[in-house]
């Protein structure tokens, strides 16, 4: 099946990275940008965070949705977005008074499901959860979260959260995201035994 190709596509350039699922807050202050969503407002339409790194706007982006507007008396708007599905950027268009592209909305692959490597997701996941808060995610919840949920509550890295819009396979992605968790949650144990030390002057208690 061809790809559903957006021409004159909202885009919204950012240093950051948005993930299908994720919950995004945005302040809007820039007249062009308050057009922008003024605009997917009217015609509840999404519109595309694109990461603008050090090396330029990255090809794969995440449109969102707005779920949430807060407007300001200044004319500023504070609102929550909802990261829906990845796109590529086919090209960039002129004549409009915002950012605007043709995309290309991106389906994964056809797999099956490996329930092994999502159960090892899951479960690296929980673990991190638990770590960082006390409390084991509930395991319905918990067997119901795919690749892009999990990490959309995780704060990663720019390159790793890129990284995993990239890829057009959520097998691969439970790979990713494990390795992902797992790192997280061996930081999570050296900063707690680096804060014990620094409690202790470095020196070992007894009695």
């Amino acid at each position: 099946m061809a790809a559903q190709t957006v021409p004159d596509f909202p885009l919204f350039p950012l240093g950051m990275v948005a993930l299908p699922s994720e919950l995004v807050p945005l302040h809007i202050f820039e007249e062009r940008y308050k057009t922008m969503i003024e605009e997917c407002l009217d015609q509840q339409n999404e519109f595309g965070i694109v990461w603008e790194s050090d090396d330029g706007l990255r090809p794969v982006g995440c449109a969102c949705e707005v779920t949430e507007v807060e407007r300001l008396d200044d004319g500023r708007l504070n609102i929550l977005t909802r990261g829906t599905r990845p796109f590529r950027l086919v090209g960039q268009q002129e004549g409009r008074p915002y950012p605007a592209g043709t995309i290309e909305y991106l389906a994964d692959r056809d797999e099956e499901p490996d329930p092994k490597v999502a159960e090892q997701a899951h479960e690296a996941y929980a673990a991190l959860v638990e770590r960082a808060t006390d409390e084991r995610p509930d395991e319905a919840d918990l067997d119901a979260m795919g690749a892009y949920e999990m990490a959309a509550t995780v704060e990663f890295g720019l390159e790793a959260k890129q990284g995993l819009l990239d890829l057009r396979s959520e097998n691969a992605r439970m790979r990713l995201i494990a390795r992902l968790f797992r790192a997280a949650t061996r930081r999570l144990d050296f900063v707690e035994r680096a804060e014990e030390r620094a409690r202790s002057n470095g020196k070992i208690r007894f009695g």
